[in-house]
């Protein structure tokens, strides 16, 4: 008897979702390695560094990042619009796309270099609080790190090649083996007691290897689709800025959320900045999660949106909410109730205790702010990001006005709070007027609110009950006997009630597939 093929929508659809599939894991494994350098590194410098210098490092890292920030949104429209050509077989197309790409990006890290110089000359000003003998170091640190990271971000439109034509692999391994090596160079100066500017130089000489390795890759695994500033297609040059525009506004409202806070504390309160750069830590693996499994869905949707209707996008967001709404909490509600024994086994009690409140608050801001990621993602994956624009200008204004304000009064706890305020202006706008005009999206904010966040938020129930003995005190005061019962709690609710019955059987399937393939011979 003679089987069915499947019908040709089909079979894009089931390599469509392959495709996504195998692009999250390799995400997934390069959030691994992110994860693992992010918990050993700082626990070994901050047992090897005195307060003061470790504070002074991450405020190196945070101003040095700010180059990062002049991306432009280049990278996602060079990825967005190299998936559409190459889901249309126009090479060509995917060259244009990437040489304009190469032609901005080569302006913005031309921007960015005058960007470090004039923050290694503010530092005085910017951080009065700070020991004056660090001054030398820190100005020297923030110029190396600054130009190197310039010249990376000039060569990342090759990385996103390898994003838009779904290859994620590559990305991966490059990005895993510059951590790795960032990782035992920045050890190695610490345990040789190098200074400040040492430490900035060798963080440099890794972000110009791995700037290296990124131009290495396109040449020798993507060099079908042409780079040249020869013949810049001005049409594209246009078409790519107009798409980037409001992505430069969401770049400098992500700047204002989540890029100038230590900068504030260090501004304010210079004496709290390495303690809450601990708390940042745990907040960003969580973020990290989201991202690894969200990342592929650009490239995803942008090629899903030439052929599927406006409802069937809105079936895949409210999926996807659902299923990134799970994934934070279930790695989120661990880190939030158990965070201080986490802190204390990874960086002492000292840090523990001086850290935990930032991490609760940071964590939790940070959740609320990403249970809208998939929406934003989709938007700016089908060209609408202009309607969700005003979520982010509202978030960044309210988070830059309250943590300044908060900051002047109550310190880093202030600059905490004034994330937390943002993030929830941030999700209420985008619910109360951005999804209102989003109409590639056809689903209803109802649904999307109700089946997307607030079922799967059941799990959190037990969490919410035993507030009272994790959230008040610095120390968690539960018994053994109530941390089984909360974690039992919280995992029956996350299978019988958080997920449908639809997401239990997928994932049945997949577990069952999994091991079907790692019993096979061979």
């Amino acid at each position: 008897m003679r089987v069915a093929s499947p019908e040709p929508g089909e079979q894009k659809s089931r390599k469509a979702t392959a495709t996504f599939a195998k692009n999250s894991a390799a995400n997934v494994a390069r959030m691994g390695t992110t994860s693992l350098i992010a918990i050993l590194l700082p626990a070994y410098l901050t047992h090897h560094l005195p307060v003061q210098t470790y504070g002074a490092w991450v405020l190196i890292l945070q101003l040095g990042a700010y180059v990062g920030y002049l991306d432009f949104g280049v990278q996602t429209a060079v990825a967005k619009y190299i998936a559409e050509y190459e889901a249309k077989g126009d090479y060509g197309g995917c060259g244009r796309c990437a040489s304009v790409g190469l032609l901005i990006m080569l302006a913005a890290g031309i921007l960015g270099v005058f960007l470090t110089l004039g923050l290694a000359w503010w530092i005085p000003e910017l951080f009065r609080n700070m020991p004056a003998t660090l001054y030398w170091d820190v100005r020297l640190s923030i110029l190396l790190v600054g130009i190197s990271l310039a010249i990376k971000l000039a060569t990342s439109v090759f990385s996103a090649i390898f994003l838009g034509l779904q290859r994620y692999q590559v990305p991966m391994v490059i990005d895993v083996v510059s951590k790795f090596l960032y990782a035992i160079v920045l050890c190695a100066a610490v345990f040789l007691h190098s200074s400040l500017a040492v430490m900035g130089a060798v963080a440099a000489a890794v972000n110009l290897f791995s700037a290296l390795l990124q131009v290495v890759a396109w040449k020798k695994l993507a060099s079908h689709v042409r780079v040249t500033l020869h013949a810049i297609d001005f049409t594209m040059v246009r078409q790519m800025l107009s798409y980037c525009a409001i992505l430069t506004i969401w770049s400098a409202c992500m700047l204002v959320i989540g890029g100038i806070d230590i900068t504030v504390v260090g501004h304010y309160a210079f004496s709290e900045v390495a303690f809450y750069s601990i708390a940042t830590s745990p907040t960003n693996f969580i973020l990290m999660v989201i991202g690894a499994v969200l990342g592929p869905l650009l490239p995803a949707a942008s090629a899903l949106s030439t052929e599927r209707s406006p409802e069937q996008m809105g079936n895949i967001l409210l999926r996807t909410t659902r299923y990134a709404t799970i994934l934070m909490l279930l790695s989120g509600l661990p880190v939030l109730v158990g965070g201080y024994w986490i802190l204390r086994l990874w960086v002492g009690t000292t840090y523990a205790v001086n850290s935990v409140q930032f991490l609760r608050i940071l964590l939790l801001a940070n959740i609320l702010r990403n249970l809208c990621a998939p929406y934003a993602t989709m938007v700016v994956a089908t060209a609408r990001q202009h309607v969700a624009t005003a979520a982010a200008i509202t978030e960044g204004l309210v988070n830059l006005i309250a943590s300044i304000w908060l900051a002047r009064h109550y310190g880093a706890m202030g600059v905490a709070m004034g994330t937390l305020l943002g993030s929830v202006a941030g999700i209420a706008m985008h619910f109360g007027v951005s999804m209102h005009y989003t109409r590639n999206l056809a689903v209803s904010r109802s649904d999307l609110f109700l089946k997307g966040l607030l079922r799967p938020a059941i799990m959190a129930i037990p969490s919410i009950l035993l507030l009272p003995y994790w959230w008040f005190s610095g120390t968690p005061a539960m018994s053994l006997q109530l941390w089984v019962a909360w974690g039992v709690a919280s995992l029956l609710l996350t299978w019988f009630a958080s997920m449908t019955v639809e997401d239990r059987n997928l994932l049945i399937r997949m577990m069952s597939n999994r091991l079907k393939l790692s019993s096979s011979p061979g």
